[in-house]
């Protein structure tokens, strides 16, 4: 395959969906493109690690991890790793979508929640299909009853903050608070793919296919959000200069009193 011609051609497309529908065309079409990206690396991913073609680098990195630990950072894991459990998660999905419900913000609190929900969902589906076991090379004090590919706190965590970050970046009306809420959200996100690793309770292909395929759902769920509003927006009846109706002058005159002389008088209270 021509990777330079495709390249060319999704190029092309952008481009043309940002000059026929404006700036949000060109977000639309890129959201949908990550969103497909995000699936097909997923996919790769999945069948390097079905193959067993990653599991010596996992291995690897997981005793690398095991040989530098120390009690600080152990104790800073822990927390990191508590920012991607269902308490957390759902606290904040909840806390974000009632200030946005009201703040009249309806369609940005159903993205939230359809986000997390279709997010848990997809994780439950593909920790079954896939069925890996978890790591075995050290044992914590953390529960992971559940299937270990894909890891379910990295696709929250990335599903969720970047969400949240991208809603409230949109409430912005200046560009470096929006800077500042992406910078925080990916910092939160990279520190608990890691605590992940660290406490050993994810192999780094686990870590990463949970976060491609968070990315993906999330950028699917944005891109749509953008679409529906896009489309209410335009269902809206436009109210054209020719359509205003005129001024009645007839009812703007005021017409005084007058009084027997012939003068205006104002009227009294």
């Amino acid at each position: 395959m021509r990777w330079d011609i495709v390249f060319d051609a999704l190029r092309a497309f952008v481009l043309r969906a940002g000059t026929t529908v404006g700036g949000l065309g060109a977000f639309l079409v890129a959201g949908m493109l990550i969103a497909v990206g995000a699936i097909l690396l997923f996919g790769q991913v999945a069948q390097y690690v079905m193959s067993g073609k990653t599991q010596a680098f996992d291995d690897a990195v997981l005793k690398w991890m095991a040989a530098n630990q120390r009690p600080l950072a152990d104790a800073a894991m822990l927390e990191v790793t508590a920012l991607g459990t269902g308490v957390v998660v759902l606290t904040i999905v909840g806390v974000s979508s009632l200030f946005l419900m009201l703040t009249r913000h309806k369609y940005s609190a159903l993205l939230l929640l359809v986000a997390t929900a279709g997010g848990l969902l997809l994780n439950t589906a593909l920790k079954q299909f896939f069925d890996r076991p978890r790591p075995q090379l050290f044992e914590w004090g953390t529960h992971a009853a559940t299937s270990s590919f894909p890891s379910g706190h990295a696709m929250s965590a990335t599903i969720v903050y970047s969400t949240v970050a991208y809603l409230a970046a949109r409430l912005y009306k200046r560009v470096w608070p929006r800077w500042i809420t992406m910078i925080i959200a990916l910092t939160i996100i990279a520190l608990i793919c890691a605590s992940r690793m660290y406490l050993g309770v994810h192999y780094p292909s686990d870590v990463l296919a949970g976060a491609t395929i968070g990315l993906g759902w999330a950028a699917f769920c944005m891109a749509t959000l953008e679409a529906i509003q896009r489309f209410s927006l335009r269902s809206r009846p436009e109210i054209t200069k020719d359509e205003i109706p005129p001024p009645d002058v007839a009812q703007a005159e005021v017409t005084l009193p007058v009084a027997s002389g012939g003068t205006p008088t104002r009227p009294t209270t």
